[in-house]
């Protein structure tokens, strides 16, 4: 790791308008995009981004999404599914990621669409 540089952990969340694997693709991929540009991450610098899903999301898994539409193939993921609370959202995908980010930076956490209720104060 480079001097100037520190592990961050950036969380993140949106929704899909629906379960199909096109609806989870489009925001997996707007999810992903904003993570790197907010945080200017250069792609080597993104270590790891685990993956929840609330459980009406199930047409394909979001990690396999990021692997292959966005060229991320070295980086390690994970799938998991969110712990189901009966008034948590719909068709929610959360991430938290681990990056390396300059020292003299602070983590700007992507909150969009309808989960940027989650984190009002991030978003």
């Amino acid at each position: 790791m480079k001097e100037e540089h520190r592990i961050a952990f950036i969380r993140g969340a949106t929704t899909a308008s629906g379960n199909s694997a096109e609806e989870i693709e489009e925001v997996v991929v707007e999810l992903i995009n904003e993570l790197i540009f907010r945080n200017n991450i250069i792609k080597t610098n993104l270590l790891s981004i685990t993956f929840t899903a609330t459980k009406d999301l199930d047409a394909c898994f979001p990690a396999s999404i990021a692997r292959k539409c966005i060229g991320l193939d070295s980086v390690a993921f994970l799938d998991c599914q969110q712990m189901h609370v009966s008034d948590d959202l719909d068709f929610c995908i959360r991430i938290m990621a681990q990056v390396l980010l300059p020292q003299n930076c602070s983590a700007k956490h992507p909150y969009l669409r309808g989960a940027s209720k989650l984190r009002t104060d991030r978003c």
